[in-house]
């Protein structure tokens, strides 16, 4: 029987480059996000014109939690098929780069490597999980916010729900880009959406937790 493990994943742009410079750019990484996730796209020839749309998709991956920062990328997701992260990363990975080198007419490499793949044990403590994905944007804002020196916590929180390029705002009711995540089982870690918050805010007023976050860099 297939035994449902969750993977924390990362990739980067190489020389840590930023890899979406404009929202066309981020909206066209969501969509692929999206559209490639489904095994009637493994193959590279498939185009989606030459499938019926009324027909029902088939992920290779659940993707649990998300967020996209100007430089990389963060996902956390499950297999839906044996294999079928790797099947998706390698889809995600090289789509997004044809996209992003014909816009801006570069050529090469865009990321720097395989993307980092981490096993999440599902234990007391995968509640945090989402949570730091999701924190993320707070770089932009607060960069000292992992050092545990954040003296407005509400303040910085309010910020992270202007930042849509993530499923933290699915994670709080409004929804975002809802059709791309898949909840569930990690709903059931996180609690609603007032201890969900409420675990936010816990992070960064703690010094050791937000600390503990920057691990997942």
């Amino acid at each position: 029987m297939y035994r449902m493990e969750f993977f924390h994943v990362v990739n980067r742009g190489i020389d840590n480059r930023m890899i979406v410079l404009d929202d066309k750019d981020r909206m066209r990484f969501v969509h692929s996000l999206f559209e490639l996730n489904d095994q009637m796209l493994a193959d590279p020839n498939h185009r989606l014109r030459d499938f019926d749309p009324m027909r029902k998709r088939e992920t290779l991956v659940a993707i649990h939690a998300w967020c996209l920062m100007p430089n990389h990328y963060h996902l956390l997701l499950t297999e839906s098929i044996e294999g079928g992260i790797s099947l998706f990363l390698k889809k995600l990975n090289m789509g997004y780069a044809k996209y992003f080198n014909q816009k801006y007419e570069r050529s090469g490499a865009l990321w720097q490597g395989k993307a980092k793949k981490l096993r999440i044990k599902k234990d007391e403590n995968f509640h945090l999980m989402p949570k730091y994905i999701h924190l993320n944007p707070l770089d932009l804002s607060f960069p000292n916010w992992r050092k545990g020196n954040l003296k407005d916590p509400d303040h910085a929180l309010d910020r992270l729900r202007t930042y849509r390029w993530s499923s933290h705002l699915d994670y709080v009711g409004e929804s975002n880009f809802p059709s791309l995540i898949r909840m569930g089982i990690v709903r059931d870690s996180v609690g609603d959406r007032y201890a969900y918050e409420k675990g936010l805010k816990e992070i960064t007023e703690d010094a050791e937790l937000a600390q503990h976050s920057a691990i997942l860099e």
